[in-house]
């Protein structure tokens, strides 16, 4: 069994990743990335000897365009694909997803996304916790962990789990930062989630945002600390008064500050912000703040 990352090239390299399972002879995808890189996904792909129609499964961790948004091409090719039950029913009609894209997006929701397209009922596979996918000799565990999303699995697979989003973004060997955008963020549920996860003992985690782990209890624990100072961060200023567009120019300044003292550097820096907008994190956890972190 062998797992690949394969580079969508994002804007840059190193910021998402779709990853390729092989066993026995036969493929897997975990993530497609957004319809927006497909051309870099089937190059990917053919430097691995594979087309499209290779691919039989495709595993997306969540429906947000970045991770499933090419997944109906994938669809198109021949693939199964495995998705949360709370997420199917968007990639069956992604009428919904695609307006709320555009409306957050406007102009740059082509340049950034491309498009989506639905994807028939019959090639759609709903989830559930504990799920063995079968690949070949190879068995795929689904674990359901919300937090950043309600429709979010982690994937396990011989000792290394596929954490798309909830695991955070570590890109290269600089900090693992917590995604947060709008509208699912749930700290309580988020930190249960990473506690599953280590529970399993992985000796290696994949991000969607980028690659290979290991030192998988620190580092997970490295992305809920930082998870709870930018929740800590975003409910100090609102108890001032600030409303979201005061706090964002704040909050950018704060973390790229933060991140050049631990030396990622420019070029790191701009390729944390590509993988995980610093301004739509905000909207996020403002979000929490004002409904479900409320009551907490």
């Amino acid at each position: 069994m062998q797992i690949h990352t394969l580079d969508l090239e994002f804007f840059r390299g190193g910021t998402i990743a779709a990853y390729l399972v092989e066993s026995n002879g036969h493929l897997a995808l975990v993530e497609t990335g957004p319809d927006s890189t497909w051309p870099h996904l089937v190059a990917a792909l053919a430097k691995h000897g594979a087309r499209p129609s290779d691919v039989k499964d495709v595993l997306v961790t969540h429906i947000h365009l970045d991770h499933a948004g090419a997944a109906w091409r994938m669809a198109r090719a021949g693939a199964n694909v495995w998705v949360h039950p709370r997420g199917a029913p968007h990639m069956a009609d992604p009428s919904k997803l695609l307006a709320s894209a555009k409306r957050i997006y406007k102009e740059q929701m082509d340049t950034l996304w491309g498009t989506l397209e639905p994807i028939p009922a019959d090639r759609l596979k709903v989830t559930e916790d504990g799920l063995d996918i079968s690949v070949g000799d190879a068995r795929i565990r689904v674990m359901e962990t919300p937090g950043h999303a309600i429709h979010h699995n982690a994937y396990l697979l011989d000792g290394n789990v596929f954490t798309g989003d909830v695991g955070g973004v570590a890109i290269g060997e600089g900090p693992n930062l917590p995604p947060t955008p709008p509208p699912d963020i749930d700290l309580p549920t988020w930190a249960r989630s990473i506690e599953r996860i280590k529970a399993a003992h992985p000796d290696g985690f994949y991000p969607t945002h980028f690659g290979l782990h290991r030192d998988v209890p620190r580092r997970l624990d490295e992305m809920m600390a930082e998870l709870h100072a930018w929740a800590a961060f975003i409910r100090a200023r609102l108890d001032e008064g600030k409303a979201e567009p005061a706090i964002v120019p704040e909050f950018e300044a704060w973390l790229s500050d933060r991140l050049l003292a631990e030396g990622v550097g420019a070029d790191g820096l701009e390729a944390y912000r590509t993988a995980l907008p610093f301004a739509m994190n905000v909207t996020g956890l403002v979000r929490y703040w004002k409904t479900a972190g409320a009551a907490a």
